[in-house]
Order: C-alpha cells, then structure tokens, then sequence
C-alpha cells in the first residue's frame, strides 16, 4: 500500500461557528468520514477553531470574524470521500448564501 494523502482547503464566507460546526460535521458523515475525535475552541472577544480527527486523516476550521470568512481544510488518505465531502460543503454553501473559493 502507498501512503497518499489527498488535501483540499476553502474560504468560506461565513464565520458563525454553529453553522460551520454544522456544515462540516454533517459532510464529514454524508461522505462516510469516519470521526474518532472533535475538539473545537472559543477564542475572546471573537473567533472559533475546530479539528475533526478523523480515521481517514484530519479536518479543520479556522474564523476570521474581523474579515468574515472561514477557513477550512481537510486532509484525507481517500480521494473520493474527499471529492464526496467537497460536493456535499458546494451544495450546502449555495443553499446557505455562502461564497465559496477552492485553494
């Protein structure tokens, strides 16, 4: 077996924790993620990060609530459950109003 991991990072423009929170965790499992761990931090005054650990590697969030945007990356040993997850956060940005760009 050839060790390969597949990654992928997007800004989103939404900083709301409980929605990104949300969004993710719900794609991580539409696309058959499988989550060992969550860990998530409040910073003060403003600001959230999370980490999903994950069988298949690892996903995190990252707000900037003084620009408004989200940064989200997620690591992973299976291209297609990547491509999966991809697919599932496209859809549910445009049913949410948020603008979306792949790095």
């Amino acid at each position: 077996m050839e060790a390969k991991i597949y990654n992928q990072r997007w800004w989103l423009s939404c900083c709301e924790s409980e929605a990104l929170k949300g969004v993710i965790s719900a794609g991580l499992e539409q696309a058959g993620f499988s989550v060992l761990n969550f860990v998530e931090h409040y910073f003060q005054p403003q600001g959230y990060t999370a980490l999903w650990l994950l069988a298949e590697s690892h996903a995190a969030v990252h707000t900037f609530p003084e620009e408004g945007k989200a940064y989200v990356e997620l690591s992973s040993c299976s291209a297609a459950l990547l491509a999966s997850f991809d697919t599932h956060l496209q859809a549910a940005a445009e049913q949410l109003h948020w603008q979306v760009t792949a790095k």
